[in-house]
């Protein structure tokens, strides 16, 4: 059963497979391209250590944090471009030996917040358990980039519930990154799991309506598959347009992917 109490375990079990993608590279494959456009797997892990990087010192220093976002840009991809760059000057073997550091010290310092303390964040604060959950959210949409950039096929648990309820938690990221208002309703979520278990949430009587798999609702949430692509149906207007602007994180929302820019044969 998925609950807040075993979303670190969890956490640590996805970083695991990541780190499993990337431990047998040599140079060159850390310069291979992923989908995200200009982004290499280098580019990818870099991202991934700077934002464990900044989880650890969430949770363990709330208050040097803030003062820490307090100096932050505007400018949002300056702001990422300043944080990645100290790991992406590292050679691919140091690179991945801070990846490593930077995701145990995180993992630590989360699992000692408190149950029920929040901790700073960059959109707002959070129980620490929903920011490890943030972090699953990173580890799938970045190890997605790095999977398809190597041919692999992925193979997912029911631990993606943890990053399925962030999603239903942040629905209206993808309103507000285009700066545009949530509609009034509530919406009904009625996914399949992994093991073929269901992940309800919502009014049962919700006009608005969500179902299908909870690996391409994570793929489309975390804008590494088109909608196109994927099995989900929507119910209603407002769901419908939700699939087109889905994102479980604040921020631009980027490109995306094209619609069939993966066969359905390498679907995870």
């Amino acid at each position: 059963m998925t609950t807040p109490e075993n979303v670190i375990p969890a956490l640590i079990a996805d970083g695991n497979d990541v780190d499993g993608l990337l431990a047998d590279l040599d140079d060159a494959q850390w310069g291979l391209p992923t989908p995200s456009e200009g982004w290499t797997i280098a580019h990818q892990v870099a991202h991934l250590a700077a934002t464990f990087h900044l989880a650890a010192m969430a949770a363990s220093q709330p208050e040097g944090f803030v003062a820490m976002t307090k100096q932050l840009s505007p400018d949002f991809g300056a702001n990422v471009d300043a944080a990645m760059a100290p790991f992406l000057a590292a050679p691919p073997q140091v690179l991945l030996g801070h990846w490593r550091s930077e995701r145990a010290n995180a993992e630590q310092a989360l699992a000692s917040v408190p149950a029920g303390k929040v901790v700073p964040w960059l959109v707002r604060p959070l129980p620490a358990t929903v920011l490890a959950a943030a972090g699953m959210m990173e580890l799938f949409g970045h190890g997605q980039d790095i999977a398809d950039a190597l041919g692999v096929r992925r193979e997912f648990t029911d631990r993606i519930a943890h990053l399925v309820g962030f999603a239903v938690r942040t629905w209206d990221f993808g309103y507000l990154s285009r700066n545009l208002t949530p509609p009034e309703v509530e919406f009904r979520f009625e996914l399949t799991l992994p093991s073929g278990a269901p992940f309800v949430s919502g009014p049962e009587n919700a006009e608005q309506r969500i179902t299908g798999p909870s690996v391409d609702f994570c793929l489309l949430v975390t804008r590494r598959r088109h909608r196109d692509d994927l099995d989900l149906v929507a119910t209603g207007p407002d769901a419908e347009q939700w699939l087109n602007i889905a994102q479980a994180y604040r921020g631009p929302a980027g490109p995306g992917r094209r619609p069939g820019q993966f066969a359905t044969a390498h679907r995870p």
